[in-house]
């Protein structure tokens, strides 16, 4: 279903992958993992045909159905959301149009003609699921959560996140032979994520997933193909064999590195010692010989993250209390809410999607003005927000630039420590923001944050794009911070080892 073939890519100095191969096979759903800039992203553009490699080729068999689930694309805000995805069915609404024409047609005419060619598309129709778009989109609209707004409601009036749910919903209506889904569980809840595993496992088509979202990976993938070094390595079975067989091949890659490492620095040594004396026609011959060696990708150098969010201290009982807080734009979302938060404890804020958790984490902030009701913060709170879109003002910017102006007091020399820390080595606090990778620009905001003081921490999905390893590094810092956390994850295996309770603002 999809071929891939001697893909070589390179931006600028970094080389993301050279002489790549991949080859999906009908009926195999893949799981494509790596760390953050690894070339994932790109290597999905690469197959859509968005961006073409500077190597190397993609087949796709010729009248096979690709669906991408492109989470940008332009939709008609003045449409109601049944429209929207009935769109998915538009070949058939076509197909019974043409038939309608045909009758109408030969009512004039009396062609035969007409009557068979009209009779041949009403077969094929019968045979679709044009008699069953109403149910069907019923069912993939509560599936996925959409049925709360109402299939009425027109695209414009959603958020970002409903949109991204929307054109998901749209796609998989469509049964693409080849589903090509790049982190398809970024605005789920906990339950839809499982319905859309569910629905995944039961997909007879093929498909190639991109998630940092472990668990789903592991619930839904029959094959993982991994980018590491520069290379691509496809295995069989579920993450968790995956990442097994994995650390096995590291450990004998490392160990071929080293060796060929070694090798080289002896020879270079050899040539350096001997190519002006006696020995020079060998040391020459040596020089040949090393010139000819394929050699292998150093291992990655991104650092490991290494998260501090400094602390300062307050002097409290409470962190939060809201008194019948009404949220929302023009209607409210959700009943009157009456939370407490005591200080230093750590929350997690539930529900499903498009209720308004971020809504309510935006009114906290005071980027919306409540609707009604009132919260309270004791005096001397210091909130240290993190927003989960990757919107930039001037995305042209580096890291570098963008912290210099957020912190203009600072030493470069601490900007950069702060982005090492995050996992951001010097070549990319030198990159455009706009062309690092979710996951890199993910760590840029995380890298602003550890240099603010606070005593009160508001995360808003900061799991969305980074890798298991920098989870693992945010959530011990989470679990480290001596001041109160607030975080809206879809992702229960993230905060569960540091969370004191759950607020579930749908009941």
């Amino acid at each position: 279903m999809l071929s891939l073939t001697n893909i070589t890519q390179q931006f600028g100095d970094k080389m993301l992958y050279e002489q790549l191969n991949l080859q999906v096979n009908p009926g195999e759903h893949v799981g494509l993992i790596g760390h953050n800039g690894a070339g994932k992203s790109t290597l999905i553009k690469i197959i859509t045909g968005e961006i073409l490699p500077d190597e190397g080729s993609v087949m796709i068999p010729k009248n096979s159905h690709l669906g991408y689930l492109d989470q940008y694309v332009e939709v008609d805000e003045s449409s109601s959301l049944y429209d929207f995805l009935k769109s998915a069915y538009q070949d058939l609404s076509d197909m019974e149009a043409e038939i309608t024409l045909l009758y109408a047609t030969y009512s004039d005419t009396m062609d035969e003609k007409l009557l068979t060619k009209a009779g041949a598309l009403q077969t094929q129709l019968d045979q679709s699921d044009f008699y069953q778009i109403d149910t069907l989109i019923e069912e993939m609209a509560k599936g996925l959560g959409l049925d709360v707004f109402g299939l009425d409601t027109l695209m414009g009036q959603l958020s970002g996140g409903q949109k991204s749910k929307a054109i998901l919903a749209k796609l998989l209506l469509e049964k693409p032979d080849i589903l090509v889904l790049d982190e398809p569980t970024n605005h789920l809840d906990d339950t839809h994520v499982q319905w859309l595993t569910d629905f995944l496992n039961q997909f007879v088509g093929t498909f190639l997933v991109v998630s940092h979202d472990q668990d789903f990976i592991n619930d839904i993938a029959t094959h993982i193909a991994d980018i590491e070094f520069g290379q691509l390595t496809k295995y069989t079975g579920n993450l968790e064999k995956a990442l097994s067989q994995k650390e096995a091949n590291r450990e004998a890659y490392l160990k071929q590195y080293a060796s060929q490492q070694k090798h080289i620095e002896k020879t270079e040594a050899y040539i350096r010692k001997y190519k002006a004396g006696s020995r020079s026609t060998m040391a020459k011959s040596r020089e040949k010989q090393l010139a000819k060696i394929d050699r292998l990708t150093p291992p990655s150098k991104a650092p490991s993250p290494n998260f501090q969010f400094p602390y300062r201290g307050i002097v409290s009982t409470m962190a939060l209390s809201t008194t019948d807080l009404l949220i929302g734009y023009e209607n409210p979302l959700l009943p009157p809410l009456n939370l407490t938060v005591a200080n230093g404890e750590k929350v997690a804020i539930r529900g499903f999607n498009g209720i308004g958790k971020s809504t309510l984490l935006k009114t906290l902030i005071e980027e919306i003005k409540p609707l009604g009701g009132e919260f309270h913060f004791p005096e001397h709170t210091l909130i240290n927000y993190f927003a989960q879109d990757l919107h930039w003002e001037y995305p042209l910017q580096t890291p570098l630039q963008y912290l210099s102006d957020c912190y203009p007091t600072a030493t470069i020399k601490e900007l950069r420590r702060q982005l090492s820390r995050a996992g951001l080595i010097n070549d990319l606090a030198q990159e455009p923001l706009h062309t690092l990778s979710g996951g890199e620009q993910t760590k840029v905001k995380l890298a602003q944050m550890t240099m603010k003081k606070g005593n009160l921490l508001i995360l808003d999905e900061p799991t969305n794009h980074i890798d298991q390893g920098t989870k693992d590094a945010l959530a011990e810092t989470l679990d480290r911070f001596e001041g109160t956390v607030i975080v809206v994850s879809h992702e229960q295996s993230f905060y569960d080892p540091f969370i004191d309770r759950i607020i579930d603002i749908a009941t």
